[in-house]
């Protein structure tokens, strides 16, 4: 009987890698927080991206999880996902970094995982609730482009009651000097009308408190209570959790580009 020759054998298995060994290139980029699998296409077709020290061009190429890709001159690293859902405090700022040395989201995540994650959107200084923070590329720019229409619920308290006529202005939306502020939902938090409910899906800067300081209203406290389809429940102020398999599975489904 021939003696088999290990080494052939190794190498054989490692030829013939199977599927799920297997990565496409735009995956491994995105993966790596780069950017999202389409923009990191248009890198592959600009030939900025060096896989085993050779410029690849081609759209679908796969690769071995353990295969040296390059963008830059840097190595990427195809790592773990990671997606954390904080209920931010007030007086953090939704940042990776501060030079003002203020305290910052990051602060409050700090030993939720070893890959660098990121907050996807903004929350100010002041305002509470839910923010999500990952490492996923693709994720992030799906929940943060407009054209997914991404829904967040806001617990609104102002500084007085607010008027009938101001609450139809709000649900038929206002016109800010930046276009206008369309709602998808607004109603009162008990008889005081000194707390709201508002519903909207666009995303721009401070976009809640400019639709009331429009309207001679000053926010005296702002809450993200719903993100995504994401909620608070169980998630006391300051802390953060990782989402659950079928919070992910609903998140990474969610959204349809118009």
């Amino acid at each position: 009987m021939k003696k088999r020759n290990n080494k052939l054998v190794k190498q054989a298995k490692a030829d013939s890698a199977p599927p799920s060994d297997l990565i496409r290139l735009n995956r491994y980029i995105a993966n790596a927080g780069v950017c999202s699998r389409r923009e990191a296409d248009k890198l592959i077709e600009e030939g900025q991206i060096k896989v085993n020290g050779k410029i690849v061009t081609e759209l679908g190429t796969k690769v071995k999880r353990t295969d040296k890709v390059q963008y830059q001159g840097k190595i990427l690293n195809p790592e773990k996902l990671v997606y954390v859902l904080l209920n931010k405090p007030k007086d953090f700022i939704t940042t990776t970094d501060d030079p003002q040395e203020r305290k910052t989201v990051m602060q409050l995540v700090a030993n939720a995982a070893e890959e660098r994650i990121y907050p996807v959107g903004r929350l100010d200084r002041n305002t509470t609730g839910l923010l999500l923070l990952t490492n996923d590329g693709e994720l992030a720019e799906r929940l943060t482009h407009p054209s997914y229409e991404i829904q967040k619920l806001y617990q609104v308290d102002i500084d007085k009651p607010i008027t009938d006529e101001d609450f139809i202005k709000i649900e038929n939306g206002v016109m800010l000097e930046d276009g206008a502020a369309p709602v998808d939902e607004i109603g009162l938090v008990g008889p005081e009308r000194t707390s709201l409910g508002i519903s909207l899906h666009i995303g721009r800067n401070r976009i809640v408190r400019r639709i009331f300081e429009h309207l001679g209203y000053e926010v005296i406290r702002l809450d993200r209570v719903m993100y995504a389809g994401l909620t608070k429940k169980d998630l006391s102020r300051g802390k953060w959790r990782y989402l659950n398999k079928a919070e992910l599975i609903k998140i990474k489904h969610m959204g349809r580009k118009k």
